[in-house]
């Protein structure tokens, strides 16, 4: 009589091919092997890098819209409102908005980035000429030594940069044309991917879900939500935080008299897009400006930002962004370190929400990953046995 087949299967079939851990292992070592290809033929990635460098700069732009006027667009289309006309609408008061602030407040912005730039080597100087004479004790040698080397090392980089400029100004005006001209194309078309986005952006999960199985579109469409919650929070938490925070300065600055204030504020407001050093990096020309004044306006300038850090952080950012992210400020100040030292500028910006984005991904991945290879059940009963425990006491 022949033995079934299940017990004439080796261990060779038991331990690795019929192994779920080895399986999912398997799958990882060819992705990663997969992209140890790309790297090595750079040439294969050259048409994605080129899609990239196109539609790269009005995806954003419409992203950032999207994210800001969907959620007027959903309310409208609760009151029986159709999408297109509402869309339509706010098309036409953004406009009206943006072409109020070009007459009104560019060429305020404008003389105040004039008087700056030709005041600032003035105010460089006497704050350099200010702190080398508190430093004029013997015991601060040291300082005073490094902050002339760093004055030296300032200015020959200025030299040297300004003279680099001049030379290639005529070499670089194909590509100061080209950059200003694809600038210019993403300007006018991100409005139209904005339209579309508004328009049938709440059907792209399931648009996209029709790419994989059947079994598995549920949860497809599940993970881009998650994603699209994440990022619009983010987004739009940011950019809301980051507009009060230039109108608390603004008005702060021009209630102690500080010069430039629109200007100043305006570029707090910005830099707050990056968390927790934002601000703190918008304060050093203010400052410098400040000190150049009179030390009671310095006092006066950090008065006003004390008073806007205790409201950012306690009430408006806590209002706004919440804890949706729920990433720990280390987390995030090391996340900011790693993707502006890769990427620059975009890393600093895009870093917290393509974290956001590989966090949904992982946690939904290991939730699969539980549920296929097993053995995590126990864990999940007790640690649920824990918390009812916890709350019986409690009560």
């Amino acid at each position: 009589m022949k033995e079934p087949a299940k017990q004439r299967r080796s261990w060779f079939w038991n331990w690795v091919i019929n192994n779920r851990l080895v399986s999912v292992l398997t799958v990882i070592l060819l992705i990663l092997l997969i992209l140890l290809v790309l790297s090595k033929v750079p040439w294969l990635a050259t048409p994605f890098v080129l899609v990239g460098e196109i539609l790269g700069l009005p995806i954003v732009l419409a992203g950032v819209g999207y994210y800001l006027l969907n959620p007027i667009v959903d309310w409208l289309e609760t009151k029986h409102v159709k999408r297109t006309w509402s869309i339509s609408g706010l098309f036409v008061i953004v406009a009206g908005l943006l072409a109020w602030g070009i007459i009104s407040l560019i060429p305020m912005i404008q003389q105040q980035v004039t008087g700056l730039i030709t005041e600032w080597p003035h105010y460089w100087r006497e704050i350099t000429n200010t702190t080398m004479h508190w430093l004029k004790d013997d015991r601060l040698d040291g300082i005073r030594k490094q902050l002339e080397q760093f004055n030296q090392q300032l200015s020959d980089s200025s030299s040297s940069a300004i003279s680099s400029l001049a030379k290639n100004t005529v070499s670089s005006v194909g590509g100061i044309v080209s950059r200003v001209v694809s600038i210019a194309v993403a300007v006018v078309t991100a409005p139209f991917i904005l339209f579309y986005l508004l328009r049938d952006g709440h059907r792209l999960p399931e648009y996209l879900a029709r790419l994989f199985p059947i079994k598995r579109r549920e949860d497809v469409v599940h993970l881009l939500r998650e994603m699209n919650l994440q990022v619009s929070n983010y987004v739009r938490g940011q950019l809301i935080v980051a507009f009060i925070v230039a109108i608390m300065f603004y008005i702060g600055f021009l209630i102690i008299g500080l010069p430039f204030a629109l200007l100043l504020g305006i570029s707090a407001g910005i830099l707050n897009l990056v968390p927790y050093l934002g601000s703190f990096l918008a304060m050093v020309p203010v400052v410098i400006v400040a000190a150049f004044i009179s030390p009671w306006m310095l006092i006066k300038v950090l008065i006003v930002f004390v008073i806007e850090q205790t409201l950012e952080g306690r009430a408006i950012s806590p209002l706004v962004l919440g804890s949706s992210l729920k990433i720990h400020p280390l987390t995030i100040i090391f996340i900011l370190l790693v993707a502006g030292k890769a990427f620059g500028v975009v890393g600093v910006v895009l870093g917290i929400p393509g974290y956001a984005v590989i966090k949904v991904i992982a946690t939904e991945f290991f939730q699969w990953y539980q549920k296929f290879i097993g053995g995590y059940e126990t864990t999940q009963l007790a640690d649920k046995g824990n918390q009812g425990v916890e709350k019986n006491e409690e009560n």
